[in-house]
């Protein structure tokens, strides 16, 4: 049983296995559908096995259902498993419980499973065995930037099935930054015309004295969102976009000068950033601002259909504001305290106006200086703090804290990590993160709607890259967001570790550069690009 994330309950009522062949047939009434179609495609491709629809009861069929019993019992995400000697019965509290039971039943196959093609000479067994299987937390994510390196399409849809393989369930699309703009936006052809493209790359950290010099590019049309958003939700995957506002705008403001603080700078001379950082130049707090943004926002949420929409807020430099007489103007006009209550102003308003549309704001803890509107939820990244604030002011939380599970940070202290960036972060560590902040009273702890990992890529400009930073501290991540762990001293990592033996063989399977226990290999590691490595520990909680 080396199944990642962990069950909640598993039993071997006997010992032996079901085996699976040519005649094994697949039960699949409605409400079943989503779990038929994947199971058929991904277990078909990779075993050979017709699975053909079963006519009548009987044996050697696997029977898929929707039970409320199991929902009443383990949540509309729960699911129950039972492998008997006369076949399969998988039955979830709910079409995505039921999914995320087949994840299992396909671990259980072993790591050939994960294969697009049969190898000869297979037998497809299940051990007897009986689960009971239900998620600690209802959000479970996967923060991707886009922005600083493009993904291509194909890539984001592989990285929603290694989502899947791991239970996770709300990919949270970092889409714009002050380094390129990766949506298109009918209304305004040049936020990709020209900031989606820079005109050159820094490699490694910003003080790195290298770059890449050659365009770097891309975004995704409308229809290769609808594919995004469609291909995630028969994967019972939320995507959560993340337009950011209003700093890490450079690139807008690149290809609409408009939107910048013309007052202060000459707003017509800027590029899409070609370097990393915090860059000074920020949007305006200009009613033809707020009035761009809306039309940008309209058409996301034609795209999106999540209830969460992300608007960043974090990293906002106010230094141009400040020397802003229309900025200053805006600020008495309001009658706001300063520059931070201006940014809450600016927040409030999107607050306002996706509420009016039935959907809900969320951004980075920086929404919570200047007062944040009543009904925000908050991604905490800058350690616990901001997540005991929100949750005691009784604002969700979803906790992702820089310290703990930002996997852009270096996997071990050793000189041949690629491009060292942050805290090292093992696998261990990411095992032992505890996404409940301590402190907080049960009423408050109820507001940790969950926790996400988060994918920073200034230095990961391909496939490879990501999935060395990704992988496998992902599958340690995914057992936090899932499983019900004791407290992290008492977690049993020596045995998450026997797991992960069976575990790097599906991923090899799933051909995903993961860093190797043992260290990078050769052909990961990048000597003499800096990074920026982080001396001593972490900062007080």
């Amino acid at each position: 049983m080396d199944v990642i994330p962990e069950p909640l309950r598993t039993t071997a009522p006997e010992d032996g296995f079901l085996e699976l062949g040519p005649r094994t047939r697949l039960a699949a009434p409605a409400g079943t559908e989503r779990t038929e179609r994947w199971l058929r495609a991904v277990l078909g491709a990779a075993t050979g096995l017709p699975l053909l629809p079963a006519q009548e009861p009987g044996d050697d069929v696997v029977r898929l259902s929707v039970d409320p019993a199991v929902t009443g019992d383990l949540g509309a995400e729960g699911y129950r498993l039972a492998v008997t000697p006369t076949g399969v019965d998988l039955a979830g509290g709910g079409p995505a419980g039921l999914f995320w039971g087949a994840q299992t039943l396909r671990q259980l196959l072993g790591p050939d499973a994960f294969r697009r093609a049969p190898l000869p000479g297979r037998t497809w067994r299940l051990p007897l065995t009986r689960v009971e299987d239900s998620p600690r937390f209802r959000w479970r994510g996967l923060m991707l930037d886009v922005a600083r390196h493009f993904m291509p399409r194909d890539g984001v849809l592989r990285y929603l099935d290694l989502m899947a393989a791991h239970k996770l369930n709300v990919l949270h699309f970092h889409l714009t930054d002050d380094q390129g703009w990766r949506l298109e936006i009918k209304r305004y052809p040049r936020l990709t015309e020209i900031g989606s493209w820079r005109a050159r790359t820094k490699i490694g950290h910003r003080a790195s004295p290298l770059w890449e010099e050659k365009p770097h590019g891309g975004h995704y049309t409308h229809d290769d969102i609808r594919e995004i958003v469609a291909y995630a939700a028969e994967r019972h995957i939320t995507v959560v976009p993340e337009i950011d506002i209003p700093g890490h705008s450079q690139a807008a403001v690149a290809a609409y000068p408009e939107l910048g603080n013309t007052d202060v700078i000459d707003t017509t001379a800027l590029t899409v950033w070609d370097t990393w950082g915090i860059s000074p130049n920020v949007l305006a707090p200009t009613d033809s601002t707020l009035r761009f943004y809306e039309g940008v926002f309209e058409e996301v949420l034609d795209l999106f259909p999540s209830r969460f929409i992300h608007v960043g807020g974090d990293e906002c430099p106010k230094e141009q504001w400040r020397r802003s007489p229309a900025a200053q103007a805006r600020i008495r006009e309001l009658g706001l305290a300063g520059e931070d209550a201006l940014q809450a102003w600016f927040i409030g308003h999107f607050d306002t106006w996706l509420t009016a549309r039935g959907r809900r704001l969320i951004g980075w803890d920086e929404i919570l200086e200047g007062g944040p509107p009543a009904g925000v939820a908050v991604s905490s990244w800058r350690g616990y703090a901001g997540g005991i604030a929100a949750a005691r002011a009784g604002h969700d939380v979803v906790m992702c804290p820089e310290q703990q599970v930002y996997l852009d940070h270096r996997q071990a202290g050793g000189a041949d990590e690629p491009v060292p960036i942050g805290y090292v972060r093992t696998l261990e560590d990411v095992y032992r993160f505890e996404p409940v902040p301590p402190g907080l009273g049960e009423e408050q702890a109820r507001h940790v709607l969950g926790t996400q990992a988060n994918v920073w890529t200034e230095v990961m400009e391909d496939q490879a890259r990501v999935d060395y930073q990704v992988f496998p501290r992902l599958a340690a991540f995914a057992e936090v967001a899932w499983s019900a762990l004791p407290a992290p001293a008492a977690r049993d990592f020596t045995g998450f570790e026997r797991r992960m033996a069976a575990h790097y063989r599906r991923l090899d399977a799933l051909g995903v550069a993961y860093r190797p226990p043992a260290g990078p290999r050769p052909w990961q590691q990048r000597p003499g690009v800096l990074g920026r490595p982080i001396d001593g520990p972490p900062p007080v909680r």
